[in-house]
């Protein structure tokens, strides 16, 4: 089976279940249960059964082989990887077929439509859409884009991003040029693990952005935060647990993008993408695309900036374990789908994990 159609999501079925209500979950007990087996077994089953027979893993575009030791971990590494894309394609199928979801990106709502459209891009030189999800190095990938159109001359050229300007949305085009290029053309995305996504978004907005403290983080505030507190708050101190809060009470399909589930921006049953790179192994997902749509030698993924502050696992795992296991038992089910589809596990949050 070549690569590009062993990383694909090879489902004819479409959908986003919506999610609505603090504790409404649209999502049935056994689908939801079947999910979380196939993202923690899967592997096994994969391994056990044989399917990764004939697999192949693509050469990088620059022909430099290494020595012998340095290409049997890279061969090794290649196996994680397509392991981990077949596990996703027979998930997102299984998922995506089941009768209740739609069967296009036309059987979508409106505002599911919408949001999906706004979030693919387009280049039509080399033939792709890629779905940007905020804090997957979307920004990155949108300098790769112009770069590759000639708006910009190089990845590393010191400019601010601007996340509009010279880029072509799906969203801009007609019903008729949608179809054709969601038919013909190499359709990617790129995932991170659910919570991680969530805690980068909460401390670069609200720790960095005025302008998310003053239009999100004084509201969080003012529902969330009794007393006298409240009061003098320009919302530059919203707390993780009223963040939380907040989510909770916010309908999915119209939270703002940088906290939005993965499945609600990209729709990944209505849309049969080609490859779901991870943001945990980034530099290499992100060279096999560019290697697939036929991107020039000299345009690479940029390095990420020396400014950039990492998620850390002991981060993360301070953040989660400072929550109400009430509220991170209400908060879960929200990305449930991203979790499952994408196969990350679910958190470890026990008192005795949350111990150490």
């Amino acid at each position: 089976m070549p690569p590009s159609r062993a990383a694909g999501a090879r489902s004819g079925s479409a959908g986003a279940p919506g999610s609505t209500g603090r504790r409404g979950s649209t999502v049935l007990p056994s689908v939801l249960t079947f999910l979380v087996i196939v993202a923690s077994g899967g592997l096994l089953l994969l391994i056990e059964r044989g399917m990764l027979n004939g697999l192949e893993t693509p050469p990088p575009r620059r022909a430099d082989r290494g020595p012998e030791p340095a290409r049997r971990d890279q061969a090794a590494v290649d196996t994680e990887s397509q392991i981990l894309q077949e596990i996703r394609n027979r998930t997102i199928r299984t998922v995506c077929g089941q009768k209740n979801m739609p069967h296009s990106v036309w059987s979508l709502s409106p505002q599911q439509r919408k949001t999906l459209l706004q979030h693919l891009l387009v280049n039509d030189q080399h033939r792709f859409l890629y779905c940007y999800v905020p804090k997957v190095a979307c920004s990155n990938w949108k300098r790769v884009l112009k770069v590759l159109t000639g708006a910009l001359e190089s990845v590393d050229v010191n400019v601010k991003m601007d996340h509009r300007s010279d880029l072509v949305f799906l969203s801009s085009m007609k019903p008729e040029e949608i179809r054709f290029r969601l038919k013909h053309y190499f359709k990617f995305m790129f995932v991170r693990e659910p919570m991680e996504r969530l805690l980068s978004a909460y401390r670069n907005k609200f720790g960095e952005i005025e302008a998310y403290q003053k239009k999100y983080g004084v509201e969080i505030v003012r529902r969330y935060r009794k007393g006298r507190a409240k009061e003098a708050s320009a919302g530059d101190d919203v707390t993780f647990t009223e963040f939380v809060h907040y989510l909770l009470d916010e309908d999915a399909e119209r939270m703002n993008e940088h906290w939005m589930p993965v499945y609600n921006l990209c729709q990944p049953c209505a849309i049969p993408y080609d490859f779901i790179g991870s943001y945990e192994s980034l530099e290499r997902d992100a060279e096999f695309v560019l290697q697939r749509v036929g991107a020039p030698d000299h345009v690479r993924f940029p390095a990420r900036q020396t400014w950039y502050k990492p998620v850390t696992t002991e981060t993360l795992h301070y953040y989660l374990c400072s929550l109400p296991q009430k509220l991170l038992r209400e908060l879960l089910p929200k990305y449930i789908l991203d979790f499952s589809l994408f196969t990350y596990p679910l958190p470890n949050t026990t008192a005795k994990f949350c111990r150490h």
